[in-house]
């Protein structure tokens, strides 16, 4: 760490919603700025107007906003002293150009004047000379159009003409180039791998390569955190730096493993059909017409989500699993982050959610649950529906599932579970659960104590009594939470009334 404030910025694309990677991404950006004081930025990086998707911007603002992993600075959070934080609006501010200036003033940089047919004609003749990856290169660009192969008079004439150009990086043709990334260590590439990067483009719209190099120095960013398929990009940018003069004023780089399949077999996609969400908040591409549900909308809770991603890739050197995000904080480093791709697991990420609503008060659950019994017309009492939670959670993993866990506790049932029935029940059964009903009817202080007794007070005179058959008998169904829970919390009056309803049914 060197003395320079520490300030991270994540800066998406708005060319469609924020998928998990993306998240991931940006809390491993949150958690590093936080840990050391530092400031944590959002920048739009909408270099690339084609691709523009409307309400990508806001979905990310909203997402991060859910996640609670907020910027205190950037687009959308805060009053920060580099704004704009929209690329296309600095864009206007000529500071994309005036670094691109400098680099053809320096001669590391060149116009290029090719069109796409001449860059197609270009990669079809390198394809058929067997080249591996065709690309516009040390080698390459001296058969093209630009101010490398033209004269100074034909470069002046059509600049002076307005013919559509790009500025490229002029990347030497076999010089070693080494960095340091934070969780790979060492990185050495030759820049015989590297290509001549466009950097400016002919409407005057910088590239990624050149505007995310211009912005972080300008906004003094410490770190530079991205996902690894930057990594081959990498070896180019520290090649700007240095071209421009501040490998000193660089920030240190950090490239995060990818998130992988469940069966590690290939990344993690935005359709990948493990069940289970690949976005924040419900997504809907205007651009495709398609629709994904999000992390939210399928009853996660954010804190859940947020552990579970910071574990995808990193640890905290222990074997911790359920993290607060303060903790998150406290333990955080790169140093701790993977070098290879992390599993999703669909089935671990419930167990996280189930985790969390163990932890939620019975109370905080009531409170969730009852729109859910004001959307089916069911009026209940709110102590009712708390102690209903307490009992039923154990049983979930996420609290729209407690209605389809739990609905023998608002509505009484009109059939029982078949196969116990068919099992357990024989012509004793019906005069021995009338004399447990006839039991449960004369306790006069009607509680799991008072039950508890009661049943197996009755066992001495009756037999062995089958719990299952009696939770049939109340509820319908064959499990559930603990059965004396269950019948102190419906009451004496509705439990006699059930098993009464029940015995005249079954023969």
């Amino acid at each position: 760490m060197s003395d320079k404030k520490v300030r991270l910025r994540f800066a998406p694309s708005p060319t469609g919603g924020l998928h998990m990677g993306g998240v991931r991404t940006a809390l491993f950006n949150y958690l590093f700025a936080k840990k050391h004081g530092g400031d944590f930025i959002l920048r739009i990086e909408d270099t690339d107007q084609t691709r523009y998707v409307k309400g990508a911007e806001e979905y990310i603002i909203a997402a991060l906003k859910w996640c609670g992993i907020e910027p205190n600075e950037g687009v959308g959070f805060g009053d920060g002293a580099h704004k704009p934080y929209r690329q296309s609006e600095r864009k206007a501010l000529g500071i994309y150009k005036k670094y691109a200036d400098k680099l053809i003033a320096s001669g590391n940089a060149y116009y290029a004047f090719d069109t796409s047919e001449e860059l197609d004609e270009m990669r079809k003749r390198l394809e058929a000379a067997k080249v591996v990856a065709p690309q516009y290169n040390s080698v390459s660009r001296q058969n093209m159009r630009n101010s490398l192969t033209l004269s100074e008079d034909e470069v002046k004439k059509l600049l002076e003409s307005e013919t559509p150009y790009v500025i490229r990086l002029k990347v030497p043709r076999n010089e070693e180039i080494r960095f340091h990334d934070i969780i790979r260590g060492w990185v050495v590439v030759n820049s015989a791998q590297v290509d001549d990067k466009v950097l400016l483009k002919s409407d005057g719209m910088p590239t990624y390569h050149l505007a995310h190099i211009a912005d972080d120095i300008e906004m003094q960013i410490s770190h530079a955190v991205r996902g690894e398929e930057w990594l081959p990009s990498a070896p180019a940018h520290i090649l700007i730096y240095r071209y421009l003069g501040l490998e000193k004023e660089m920030p240190q780089m950090a490239h995060l493993p990818l998130i992988l399949k469940p069966d590690g077999q290939g990344k993690l996609s935005k359709r990948d059909k493990s069940g289970l969400p690949m976005f924040p908040l419900n997504w809907h591409d205007e651009s495709s017409g398609e629709t994904y549900i999000g992390y939210h909308e399928s009853g996660f809770f954010a804190d859940a989500f947020i552990n579970m991603l910071a574990l995808l890739g990193w640890n905290p050197g222990d074997n911790r699993e359920i993290m607060e995000k303060a903790e998150l904080i406290e333990n955080f480093s790169f140093e701790r982050v993977n070098k290879s791709g992390a599993k999703f697991d669909p089935d671990k990420t419930k167990w996280f959610n189930q985790q969390y609503l163990r932890k939620r008060s019975d109370a905080e659950l009531a409170e969730a649950f009852m729109p859910v019994l004001e959307s089916k017309n069911i009026k209940a009492d709110k102590n009712f529906v708390t102690e209903f939670c307490r009992l039923i959670k154990e049983k979930a993993h996420f609290i729209n599932e407690f209605y389809d866990l739990g609905f023998y506790f608002f509505i009484a049932p009109t059939s029982y579970d078949e196969k116990v029935i068919a099992k357990k029940w024989n012509e004793n059964s019906k005069a021995v659960y009338t004399k447990l009903h006839q039991k449960f009817e004369a306790i006069s202080q009607w509680n799991v104590e008072s039950i508890t007794k009661t049943f197996h007070d009755a066992e001495t005179e009756l037999g062995k009594l089958d719990m299952q058959l009696v939770r049939v008998l109340t509820s319908g169904v064959a499990g559930g939470p603990q059965l004396f829970d269950m019948l102190s919390l419906l009451g004496k009056e509705e439990i006699t009334k059930r098993i009464s309803t029940a015995l005249a049914q079954l023969k």
